[in-house]
């Protein structure tokens, strides 16, 4: 029997053999499926009185353990943030039926025609809101934490998966070991910093838009890979998103609205809001670098190219921020060796 067709007999037993139709809903950058359940005669089953449609996730336990995600799933919903209901589960074989957040994400709505950057500031206010409540309701030994080996292992994707096998370069003993000294710097400054609840993934893709009257906007997804780490993290991977770039001005207001509303709120920020920035540049240099080798990785190893469309911007944000402190200044000088930027001369006559 099919994966698909062990899928479709829980759901028929889950449903109560109600009539339901079943349609792909999303795939991600993982082993994990999402189809939508719809119910064409209006005759929902008790289980989803109240839903329109459900979502029903598929996650082969060969390759991916829902459990982190269903434990996770309710530890954001005790901090009254939107994240989808469980509302049947089997984690021996890797299905879970969900409510249905829609199909609009952030990046979808921010990409209309008619989205003001008015709108998008009262999205993204709504975003730092529901983050703040995930932060608030911190506690260490809850997940498992941001450490060292886990910042060392996410930058090591960088040199193994971007400079070796994506770009095809050997790097110099002397480049290898300026490297090495560049992600020690940046792990003490991320070991530094505040400790929270972190998403991983806050960013446009994962954030929903929920209509008027349907709950606390924005619906929150992907979460499985949370963990106890450092403050600043899931505000890079708002304001520093892979897939939409905004101006710098427009992206600082937000922050400094987070850092203000933080404050009041009493979590850990640092009291100047410079150090909290630097924190946040820091973080960024961290979290780009590993994306980069994630996103080689996708391409090479699982043959998923789309997402190199997003490395430009990547480099965009960590050119910007090395340039900014001396200590990142080797690694700007091996970015320039391994993707030059084009010099326009200009002639006087």
């Amino acid at each position: 029997m099919s994966r698909l067709d062990r899928l479709k007999q829980w759901l028929e037993k889950t449903l109560s053999a109600v009539r339901h139709e079943l349609a792909p809903a999303s795939a991600d950058a993982s082993f994990r499926r999402y189809f939508r359940v719809t119910f064409p005669n209006g005759n929902a089953p008790p289980i989803a009185q109240g839903h329109a449609s459900l979502i029903v996730m598929d996650a082969p336990p060969e390759h991916e353990d829902c459990r982190p995600w269903i434990s996770i799933a309710r530890l954001f919903a005790a901090a009254s943030v939107h994240v989808p209901e469980i509302l049947a589960e089997n984690p021996e074989q890797g299905f879970l039926l969900m409510s249905d957040l829609g199909n609009e994400t952030y990046l979808n709505r921010l990409n209309t025609p008619g989205c003001t950057p008015v709108d998008a500031a009262h999205l993204y206010a709504d975003a730092i809101g529901s983050l703040i409540a995930i932060q608030a309701a911190s506690r260490p030994g809850i997940l498992p934490e941001y450490d060292d080996t886990l910042l060392r292992r996410e930058l090591m994707l960088f040199p193994d998966w971007y400079i070796a096998r994506h770009k095809n370069i050997t790097l110099t003993n002397d480049d290898q070991n300026a490297l090495m000294g560049v992600f020690d710097s940046i792990i003490a400054a991320n070991l530094a910093e505040p400790q929270v609840f972190v998403h991983r993934d806050y960013h446009s893709r994962n954030l929903m838009v929920i209509p008027e009257g349907r709950g606390i906007n924005p619906g929150i997804i992907d979460f499985q890979d949370a963990v106890y780490g450092p403050l600043t993290y899931d505000l890079v991977s708002l304001f520093k998103d892979a897939y939409i770039e905004w101006d710098e001005e427009f992206t600082l207001d937000l922050l400094a609205r987070y850092w203000e509303a933080a404050r009041k709120h009493g979590l850990p920020v640092r009291a100047d809001f410079a150090d909290f920035h630097r924190d946040y540049e820091w973080m960024g240099v961290q979290r780009h670098i590993k994306v980069v080798g994630i996103f080689a990785r996708l391409c090479h190893r699982d043959g998923k190219d789309g997402y190199l469309s997003s490395m430009p911007l990547l480099m965009r944000y960590l050119r910007k921020a090395c340039g900014r402190y001396r200590e990142l200044a080797p690694l700007l000088k091996l970015l320039d060796k391994l993707e030059p930027v084009p010099t326009e001369h200009f002639y006087s006559f």
